[in-house]
């Protein structure tokens, strides 16, 4: 029997979310996690959270968005963590069942111990809405000062996407990228062999014939691998090499492929819907896309146009 469990991600005007202390005599005793429980009998997701953060914690939800469902199999138990944003809420937050909480910075959650469970929340809450993706580029120089510029209106997920270049030139952009990049506090992903992810101290992001070819995953943890997927056979691949997210597309039609149809927002949410990691939607995207794709349990839109 699987347990199904509403989880709210309290956050307050600061940006940093609250955690609670688990009992120790409970299951998973002594870790840190996020308030919530079990839905009773013929209660939505909506519902229980609403009813478990006023009994548990002493606030009422005002304004809750879908962030992402993780099935899990601890061996002794099976839950489903079905997760929700809590955005704005009234009460004052206390332990009213006499547990520990703390309101921590969203860049410091893992420096607390979690439930194996949580830790695609955590990550989920560690990447940025936006995922900006870099278009073809001729001239070097040119390329990097409005690379540099990307970073400066705030993006802080970019992949560096140049396959027109070869590996010498490649190299000696990305080298750069990652400079600026680190100056910057943001996050790069190499589209590239992982070697030189490794290499530069940057992340790497799988295309679909490097992703369905590698048996484990490519980079250590603390390192970012995300993947493109197409469909349910690339995301179960991602899942088994233990990728940090993915991108999945294209959901709409693209300047780049302008007769292919995309597969759609309910297509999208039907594939993101169990899947246990943070999703990105390709293809089409564009700001005022975030909305619907948040609905659908997407972790924001991936694009090149609507931010390059």
């Amino acid at each position: 029997m699987t347990v199904h469990v509403a989880v709210g991600v309290v956050e307050d005007d600061q940006g940093r979310v609250l955690i609670t202390r688990r009992p120790d005599d409970a299951h998973q005793g002594g870790l840190w996690e996020f308030p919530g429980g079990k839905l009773e009998a013929d209660e939505t997701v909506e519902q229980a959270l609403r009813r478990e953060l006023l009994e548990e914690i002493g606030i009422e939800p005002t304004d809750m968005v879908p962030l992402i469902r993780v099935p899990h199999d601890y061996g002794d138990k099976r839950v489903l963590l079905d997760v929700w944003r809590v955005k704005r809420f009234s009460g004052e937050p206390s332990g009213l069942e006499q547990q520990p909480l703390r309101w921590v910075p969203q860049s410091a959650l893992g420096e607390y111990v979690f439930p194996v469970a949580n830790q695609p929340i955590t990550q989920a809450l560690q990447l940025p809405e936006r995922y900006l993706i870099t278009p073809s580029l001729s001239d070097a120089a040119t390329f990097l000062a409005a690379f540099e510029q990307r970073l400066e209106e705030g993006h802080r997920l970019v992949q560096l996407r140049a396959h027109e270049l070869d590996d010498a030139a490649y190299r000696t952009v990305a080298e750069r990228a990652a400079e600026l990049a680190r100056a910057a506090g943001a996050q790069l992903l190499v589209n590239a062999d992982p070697r030189l992810a490794w290499k530069l101290g940057v992340g790497v992001h799988l295309h679909h014939h490097r992703l369905m070819a590698l048996a484990a995953r490519p980079l250590p943890k603390g390192s970012l691998v995300a993947a493109s997927c197409h469909g349910a056979e690339e995301l179960a691949h991602a899942l088994r090499i233990d990728v940090d997210f993915v991108v999945l597309g294209p959901v709409s039609s693209t300047r780049s492929h302008p007769g292919e149809e995309g597969m759609g927002l309910d297509r999208f949410a039907r594939l993101v819907r169990d899947f246990p990691r943070p999703v990105y939607a390709l293809g089409g995207m564009s700001e005022s896309d975030l909305p619907a794709v948040s609905r659908a349990r997407g972790q924001g839109i991936a694009a090149i146009s609507a931010f390059w």
